[in-house]
């Protein structure tokens, strides 16, 4: 039961009050490493040494992992102001469990374990924003393998078009920040680059995405999209997924952002 009804997420309270986690890096004294990266550029790879948090300034990071017979999986996507490497502070793991793979120019932060531990230690507002992300993506990484087992990869490609249109508002149309090829949205969803073309133009032509005017490679994503989903428990509102229809998510106020929930489009 959610006891904190009316009280905004910590995550999403630092940031509307102008919490900047990379300032706090910079100003913290602590050895902070800006890292410029092209397009296809490892930021870290699996199986090499995990000694490093970063935190995404500009860009967009894939997260994927290749099994021992070679199969290759993505993870997920990762943007502007999220943290990846953090399972390097877990005092057992010593190697990073996946390869984070710049999809776009990127401008990330690089800080070393054991400097983030001693600001973790020192700032609490610091501690309180880093947990609540934490919490957040891994409700987020939950719901995603949920997704896997149980939703047709239309509607797993639906979802994903959601979460990276990013709806926050009242808005009927959100642009997708990065351009992101079939074949990486093939990667994510589970299905081959044929289907998400098919998909793709399905969703065209009954009008929930389209390509900017200005530009033909800048998707679109319309809120109708939610339709595909076909599924009572969203809200028609915020285009957010309520289990067991609870209360309401994100840019609704009734309930906070990341009570376990946030990411379930």
């Amino acid at each position: 039961m959610n006891t904190n009804k009316g009280k905004p997420d910590p995550w999403s309270r630092e940031r509307q009050q102008g919490f900047d986690p990379a300032r706090v890096l910079a100003d913290s004294g602590i050895a902070v490493t800006s890292l410029q990266l092209s397009a296809g550029e490892a930021i870290y790879a699996q199986g090499e040494p995990a000694d490093a948090v970063f935190l995404i300034q500009s860009g967009l990071v894939k997260l994927t992992v290749v099994s021992a017979e070679g199969k290759e999986a993505t993870l997920g996507l990762l943007s502007t102001g999220e943290f990846l490497g953090e399972h390097c502070m877990a005092e057992e793991q010593h190697v990073w469990m996946n390869t984070a793979l710049a999809v776009t120019e990127c401008a990330v932060l690089k800080a070393g374990r054991n400097d983030m531990a001693a600001i973790i230690r020192r700032e609490p507002r610091f501690l309180n924003f880093f947990l609540s992300f934490l919490l957040a993506r891994n409700v987020r990484m939950q719901q995603a393998l949920l997704d896997q087992f149980f939703n047709s990869s239309e509607k797993r490609l639906a979802r994903t078009l959601l979460l990276l249109a990013n709806f926050q508002g009242p808005e009927e149309v959100q642009t997708v920040e990065h351009r992101i090829s079939h074949e990486t949205l093939a990667a994510m969803v589970g299905t081959t680059r044929a289907r998400v073309s098919v998909f793709m133009n399905r969703f065209r032509k009954q009008g929930h995405i389209d390509y900017s005017p200005e530009n033909r490679a800048v998707l679109r994503v319309h809120r109708s999209l939610i339709n595909v989903l076909a599924d009572p428990e969203f809200c028609a509102q915020c285009s957010q997924l309520h289990p067991q229809k609870l209360d309401c998510i994100r840019c609704c106020t009734s309930v906070p952002w990341g009570m376990g929930r946030e990411d379930n489009i």
